[in-house]
């Protein structure tokens, strides 16, 4: 199809103008935005930013406004960064420890689940084997267990092993994701042709080395996303946290929920704190969303 500028050239300005028009009423590459494409745009944008802004808000106030109005101001001030010392300096938990431990377990549990996950993907998706089916049907049927249904059993496991009260206790149940699996194997399924895998055997690679050259590369956009989930997901994890460490070795979740008197809560400095709390996500999607964008578009056009 010939673009709007050849058109002009060869057809003359007003043809290339109707031709303008009709592929602006269109679907396409070359379709331009309209106004209520930006509208819905701009409405969504404010629907999720809305909440963390209200945050900011009344962390930014005092518990008397709070008491008083709804919204106590509409723009936040400096008094927030006063709270974020109180709650680093504060006496009843160890806040960069908290931060430490947050840190280490969101990083090692999100390499380790797309490293185990990318290589069950591999097997479930290109490799044929008896009761592969079965077995992927069984891992992805335990998503549908409630994680309260198996503290009792895992809360014995880690006492027995002396696991109490450290973070190895948070990271070992969340090194493999059965959602991992599951994702993974969708994506080279469709994503890794069995072309590159019998190459890679003409040519005498072993099944380690096709995984790592072959079908790592392919799964990198998947991997990507389900990085990000899963530091997400364990960066605000509460509930088995809460029950496995003590407030001096806690996370930033569990620092947050210490925020809260026994009969007096400052909801403005909880606010304050999950704010805090909240910051390094909004960091680490400024600082890999680009790439991760750009790595989903580029296995979307490969596929």
């Amino acid at each position: 199809m010939s673009s709007v500028p050849v058109i002009a050239q060869t057809a003359g300005k007003g043809a290339a103008r109707a031709a303008a028009r009709k592929r602006g009423g269109g679907f396409g590459p070359e379709r331009r935005p309209r106004w209520l494409t930006y509208t819905i745009l701009a409405v969504v944008f404010v629907i999720s930013i809305f909440p963390l802004y209200y945050t900011l808000l009344l962390g930014s106030s005092d518990q008397v406004s709070i008491s008083r109005s709804v919204i106590p101001q509409w723009l936040p001030d400096a008094s927030i960064f006063g709270k974020f010392g109180d709650i680093i300096s504060s006496d009843a938990f160890n806040f960069p420890r908290a931060l430490t431990n947050s840190i280490i377990i969101s990083v090692v549990t999100s390499i380790s689940v797309v490293l185990f996950s990318t290589l069950a993907g591999f097997a479930f998706a290109k490799l044929r084997f008896k009761g592969r089916r079965g077995l992927l049907v069984f891992v992805i049927a335990t998503t549908a267990v409630p994680t309260q249904l198996g503290v009792i059993p895992l809360y014995i496991i880690t006492t027995q092993l002396g696991w109490n009260d450290k973070i190895i206790a948070v990271i070992v149940p969340a090194l493999v994701s059965a959602f991992g699996v599951f994702w993974m194997t969708q994506y080279l399924e469709s994503a890794l042709p069995f072309e590159l895998i019998e190459a890679a055997r003409v040519d005498g690679a072993s099944m380690i080395r096709t995984f790592w050259s072959i079908a790592l590369p392919a799964a990198r956009p998947a991997a990507a996303m389900l990085a990000l989930f899963t530091f997400i997901q364990q960066w605000t994890n509460f509930f088995w946290p809460s029950i496995v460490l003590s407030q001096d070795n806690a996370t930033l979740p569990v620092v947050v929920k210490l925020l809260q008197g026994n009969y007096h809560t400052d909801y403005s400095l909880v606010m304050a704190g999950v704010f805090l709390t909240t910051v390094p996500l909004i960091l680490v999607f400024l600082v890999a969303g680009r790439q991760l964008v750009a790595g989903i578009m580029q296995g979307a056009v490969k596929g």
